[in-house]
């Protein structure tokens, strides 16, 4: 700092919010980066999804998690898909992977929703549901089966 007789002195350089500022920016821009790399090759899905999004996901991979009860599931169901009923996802977690795409089903789209969301409180981030349950699937022509 350079002293001047009677007047105050003259700073140089940036102002200290300036530099506030800017660390701000760049730790934000560093936890952007960091949260990607944290979680690669995860793609944030929707919440819901149409039963010919399900389908298509099935085909490329997707599990499906049907979790209705037994006997729904006796009377038709999409085959492939996997039964844990609702009240038994919480303490079924295990058997849902976590490294591919999880569509959750069930008759109509209000349970899909719960399980769906009881996954993502468990930490999953690639899942969703899908609107209109295996009702819908069946009514607009896709395959099911019966029975185990």
């Amino acid at each position: 700092m350079k002293k001047t007789k009677g007047k105050a002195p003259v700073k140089k350089g940036l102002p200290v919010w300036s530099w506030v500022l800017l660390a701000v920016v760049v730790l934000g821009a560093g936890f952007a980066v960091f949260s990607q790399l944290a979680t690669p090759g995860v793609a944030t899905l929707p919440a819901e999804i149409s039963v010919s999004k399900a389908v298509q996901a099935q085909t490329e991979g997707a599990f499906i998690l049907d979790v209705r009860e037994p006997s729904e599931w006796q009377q038709f169901h999409i085959a492939g898909a996997t039964l844990i009923p609702l009240g038994e996802l919480q303490s079924r977690l295990s058997e849902v992977p976590q490294d591919v795409e999880v569509v959750v089903v069930c008759r109509t789209g209000r349970r899909s929703a719960e399980g769906r969301d009881i996954l993502k409180d468990a930490g999953y981030t690639n899942v969703t549901s899908m609107a209109g349950g295996v009702t819908e699937w069946q009514a607009e022509g896709f395959p099911t089966v019966s029975g185990s």
